[in-house]
């Protein structure tokens, strides 16, 4: 297998980037010391400007603006100094108009060199079982965090890093690419020495039991109360139960166990939830008007329905037996942070977990009566979140698992008996660094193929969390 290598280590290619750097015409309006126009190539040079009056606030806009034709690439470029070891955040502004695609043609790189400009050894916490003799030499490209753009069409910027211990300059890129007829303007971008984030620790439990003893909802939902208990013993955050469970084994249909949502089985979570202080997701059928969903509710360690998901993928079974499918992707803010659910059918399409991941989730609560565990590390990998699965599968089957899985797709918390509790400790604020590739989750937005799928990676009204990229 060769080694990766960087194109800027090839020194040909060195050569070519500064043959092709392209500062600003003379016309042109000087920008800010240190920021200087580039091009990849003369012939796909977009035209750059510098309004010193524009900008989020008023002190200045460095532009990009693309003409009738495609393909063009340009940005703006300015080092700042680093000390490596330190963490440095990054913000700023972004306004884009023509753009169909903004989170990749008008993106923001940050790469990290050393005094000579050579890029230096990735030597942050990567994914041990990816570090090999033919581990990628130099740090990837890091990506700061978009925000949903205001009424002016500003969207601010924002991402924490720890510097390499080699690095002594942050080199920052304010790309305009591949898009005709489009205007990118950048404002207030800056890098500064922040001190290291704190850990954000969450403890996340799946339950795997099967409530074999009654025949009606209430039988079934009492059954999970001290399994809640010893999630709570052992200072559970989340708590995951499984899906449907006030149905499972009552011999009724779907529509005969259906309930209304604030209702009895809601109420009696909400208490045990709040009695043991953490957040309980559970899966049950919920009566709406006419129609019949296959629910999963999220309870509060106040004691309150903390919100209520709908499952939008229906396998044959539900669909013949009057079940309707959601149409929503809500995602909860909680105390340990953004939690997003999914149900059992859902984990078979990458959309459900990816609707999610785009709208901000960092934990995903499965309740799931089978599915291929093979799909829950896809699920988890592709996204770069923690999935907490609970499954009525028994472990021999390896047709699902109640598991808590990590955002490089590996097992960290296995259930393995009927009526047992697993449970994982997790930072939300630590990045899964993989080889060559750095920071995959912070490449998301900006890597996902350019189709109407693509649009809107945040939906109105959402936002991301105020920086997850460390």
């Amino acid at each position: 297998m060769a080694q990766y290598r960087s194109p800027y280590t090839n020194p040909m290619r060195a050569i070519l980037l500064l043959g092709s750097v392209l500062m600003l015409s003379a016309a042109d309006s000087a920008p800010p010391a240190g920021w200087t126009a580039e091009a990849i190539r003369p012939e796909v040079r977009p035209k750059f400007t510098y309004s010193p009056e524009g900008g989020a606030h008023g002190g200045g806009a460095l532009v990009i603006e693309t003409d009738t034709r495609d393909g063009l690439d340009g940005y703006w470029k300015r080092s700042f100094p680093v000390e490596g070891g330190r963490y440095y955040r990054f913000g700023g502004y972004r306004r884009v108009a023509g753009v169909e695609w903004p989170q990749q043609c008008a993106v923001v790189t940050v790469q990290w060199f050393d005094a000579a400009g050579h890029g230096v050894v990735d030597d942050r916490k990567l994914v041990e079982r990816y570090l090999t003799k033919y581990r990628d030499p130099l740090t990837p490209l890091e990506y700061p965090v978009e925000g949903s753009p205001g009424k002016d069409g500003w969207a601010a910027l924002s991402g924490t890093w720890q510097a390499p211990s080699k690095a002594t300059q942050a080199v920052v890129e304010l790309h305009g690419r591949w898009a005709a007829n489009g205007r990118m303007e950048w404002s207030d971008v800056q890098l500064s020495a922040v001190d290291a984030p704190a850990p954000r620790l969450v403890r996340l439990a799946t339950v795997h039991f099967r409530p074999q003893a009654g025949k009606t909802p209430a039988d079934k939902r009492v059954q999970f109360a001290p399994l809640i208990a010893e999630a709570a013993r052992r200072k559970a955050d989340l708590v995951v139960l499984p899906e449907t469970l006030t149905y499972f084994g009552t011999g009724l249909t779907p529509v005969e166990t259906a309930e209304p949502i604030p209702g009895a089985t809601t109420d009696y979570l909400a208490a045990l939830a709040k009695q043991h202080n953490l957040y309980i997701v559970a899966g049950m059928f919920e009566k709406s008007a006419h129609k019949v969903y296959n629910a999963a509710v999220l309870l509060t360690p106040e004691g309150k329905l903390g919100g209520v998901y709908r499952k939008v993928t229906l396998p044959d079974t539900e669909a013949s037996a009057g079940v309707v499918p959601g149409a929503d992707y809500p995602i909860f803010q909680t105390r340990f942070g953004a939690l997003g659910i999914m149900i059992c059918y859902d984990g078979f399409f990458p959309e459900v977990a990816r609707e999610l991941t785009k709208r901000g989730a960092e934990v995903i609560a499965w309740p799931v009566w089978g599915c291929n565990p093979d799909l829950a590390r896809a699920r988890a990998a592709e996204n770069q979140v923690y999935l907490v699965s609970s499954t009525y599968e028994d472990i021999s089957s390896n047709w699902m698992l109640s598991a808590v899985w990590d955002p490089s797709g590996q097992t960290i918390a296995l259930a393995k008996d009927w009526g047992s509790v697993a449970m994982a400790e997790v930072d939300l604020s630590e990045t899964t660094r993989w080889r060559s590739l750095g920071d995959f989750r912070s490449k998301l937005e900006h890597h996902v193929p350019m189709t109407p799928a693509s649009h809107g990676w945040l939906a109105k009204g959402e936002t991301l969390p105020a920086d997850y990229s460390h």
